[in-house]
């Protein structure tokens, strides 16, 4: 019986001959098509269950695509074992880059299309070359551990995608192919990194304002981005695809931002800066060149000329947002409140802004310093 790894492409230009043709994939072991005489096509699964062998059809390999019929004899496998328990490890035979497919299919509406973008671009760069043809219900701790220490010299990219890892042998656990809380992921600590952030001192922000003066009569809009990006904390893509819409009551009502719909309450500067602009467009920032919004190349562009003649010429767009954190921390606001005025859903995402507060805390101890002379 011909073993192959089967393509749709494969599936497709099989003819029929004198006898029955089976052709085993390479992929999921039993799984194949069957090719009749008479023309029509099957697919099948063949397996063995407490030593009888088991031949179950799959469905008109000429009205089934090749990656349902994939994903139809893996979850049927998947349910032999974990009902009849045969075997402790659900997955014994499929390959970890078809439940990766799976899932990415299955558990892309939880993430936004940049992200599953982003994920995708883990997936096919730093996953896969290690672990594509392991069974999914082989892969332990260990595996896990050496794949991710062989990223040392990426760190990023193994912090970025071991999250990635963990949602496919999580969802592997929900969909059947692993048994429950054995995901080898979990615990997995980080790799240490210098942090990117950067946080503008008061003088610092005093001349990045004075170059957005100088900027305003020629360059309207994207000065008032950079203001609004310093005087609400938000993220650059939610600034520039602001509707007039969103913006009412003094406040901007977001509905789809990096984590879901949120209010932003907004300073009298964040609202003076929005009320001095003209509402010619439903965008608030409208792009003269279309009836699109501003775009974050224009942005970018514009930012590297303003950050150099403001003499801040290592400070990312991103790290306004590290300066609004950080101007909250220093006036006494809590983390919970920094956390919702970034639009954060998880305090721990809002703990890693308070060390840009060590600058404004030694400031406060050295003004102590001619108090605490006078009295000693």
């Amino acid at each position: 019986m011909p073993k192959t790894r089967l393509t749709q492409h494969r599936v497709d230009a099989l003819k029929p001959q004198g006898k029955t043709l089976d052709v085993r994939d390479t992929v999921i072991r039993g799984f194949g098509v069957r090719v009749l005489p008479s023309g029509g096509k099957h697919f099948f699964l063949h397996s063995q269950t407490d030593g009888r062998r088991v031949w179950q059809s799959i469905g008109d390999a000429q009205a089934m695509s090749l990656e349902c019929a994939r994903e139809r004899a893996a979850s049927l496998l998947a349910s032999r074992f974990r009902h009849e328990g045969v075997s402790p490890t659900a997955g014994a035979f499929i390959p970890f880059e078809v439940v990766a497919e799976e899932v990415f299919r299955r558990y892309r509406r939880h993430w936004k299309p940049r992200t599953l973008n982003v994920n995708l671009c883990y997936l096919r760069r730093q996953i896969l070359p290690w672990f594509k043809r392991r069974s999914i219900g082989e892969i332990t701790r260990n595996d896990v551990q050496r794949w991710f220490a062989s990223l040392r010299a990426t760190p990023v990219a193994a912090d970025r995608s071991a999250p990635v890892l963990s949602v496919i042998l999580r969802q592997a656990e929900v969909y059947g192919y692993r048994p429950e809380g054995t995901n080898p992921c979990t615990g997995i600590r980080r790799y240490r990194r210098r942090g990117r952030e950067r946080c503008l001192s008061h003088d610092e922000i005093r001349r990045l304002i004075r170059v957005l003066d100088g900027k305003h009569k020629k360059r309207p809009l994207l000065a008032a981005v950079v203001r609004l990006l310093l005087f609400t904390g938000c993220r650059k893509s939610e600034i520039l695809t602001l509707r007039w819409s969103d913006y009412r009551e003094g406040k901007l009502y977001l509905a789809d931002s990096k984590t879901g719909p949120r209010t932003v309450w907004l300073s009298s500067p964040a609202r003076r800066v929005l009320d001095r602009l003209p509402r010619r467009h439903s965008w608030v920032f409208p792009s003269p060149r279309g009836k699109r919004h501003l775009t974050a190349g224009a942005l970018a562009r514009f930012w590297y000329g303003v950050r150099e003649e403001a003499g801040i010429g290592d400070v990312r767009l991103h790290d306004l947002r590290h300066t609004y954190a950080s101007v909250a921390l220093a006036h006494g606001e809590t983390v919970l409140t920094i956390g919702r005025l970034l639009g954060h859903n998880d305090p721990a995402t809002t703990l890693k802004y308070t060390h840009l507060a060590d600058a404004s805390v030694h400031e406060a101890s050295e003004s102590l310093v001619p108090v605490l002379n006078r009295t000693g």
